[in-house]
């Protein structure tokens, strides 16, 4: 059957000698691998074709769904969204990788989630628009809203009462955890700030220094394993350390 649904692009392998095998994150119907014949063909009508399937690319796509298979077939696709600045932009194209392989790590069904979609695509929209303080900060919310969405979502708030927080239990708590996967102080207070960010546009106002979000950026993956089975190593995570101010 054919259905029409938005995607981002997450990965894109080469198939044959001029086919691809990509995988969408659609908002219709989660995370699904398509095969798409022909982009890589050196004529006229396929040229550039496969600069569609880049990752992180917004797609509206027409697509043959047929849950009793693992590949599917994209019938049409055009750019939902044309970035102006996160395909080329060195920092940019860092955190929309780092957003993209987050997602690929966390999401280990392929049932749709439309808010985590949206979600997803308007922090993609936005980085193309986006200041250099919004760039940098968006990878911290980003992950905390990723937890939430799945379901792992963090209680309570900062305060003098409560200036740690428990990464395995995911709360603010009273004293230190006997384990050691819990931050405390100003870190626990910019976690704090962060989950009481209501809009995208409130990252503008955060002000942190590359300290800070190398320090909170490690502990929110130690997070993530500790919820996610299987979640893996980030390899973006060491790179967007290095370029993120």
């Amino acid at each position: 059957m054919v259905h029409t649904t938005r995607g981002i692009v997450l990965r894109t392998v080469k198939y044959g000698d001029t086919s691809i095998i990509t995988t969408v994150y659609t908002a219709l119907f989660g995370v699904q691998s398509y095969i798409v014949k022909g982009v890589r063909k050196s004529s006229k009508t396929s040229a550039g074709k496969a600069s569609y399937f880049q990752p992180a690319a917004l797609l509206e796509m027409e697509v043959h769904q047929n849950n009793m298979k693992h590949l599917q077939f994209i019938r049409e696709y055009q750019w939902s969204y044309l970035y102006e600045r996160v395909l080329f932009d060195v920092v940019r194209n860092t955190v929309a990788s780092y957003i993209v392989e987050l997602l690929q790590h966390a999401l280990k069904e392929p049932e749709a989630n439309p808010e985590l979609f949206y979600l997803t695509e308007d922090a993609l929209k936005a980085l193309d628009k986006g200041s250099d303080a919004f760039t940098a900060n968006l990878p911290l919310y980003f992950t905390l809203q990723l937890a939430s969405e799945l379901g792992f979502q963090l209680l309570g708030e900062y305060s003098d009462a409560t200036a740690f927080f428990d990464l395995q239990e995911g709360m603010f708590i009273k004293d230190a955890p006997a384990h050691p996967y819990y931050i405390e102080g100003e870190l626990a207070r910019i976690t704090s700030q962060i989950l009481h960010c209501k809009e995208l546009s409130d990252l503008d106002h955060l002000s942190l220094n590359r300290n800070i979000r190398r320090s909170l950026l490690a502990a929110y993956q130690s997070f993530m394993s500790l919820h996610i089975q299987d979640f893996g190593e980030i390899k973006s995570l060491a790179i967007i350390q290095e370029v993120l101010g």
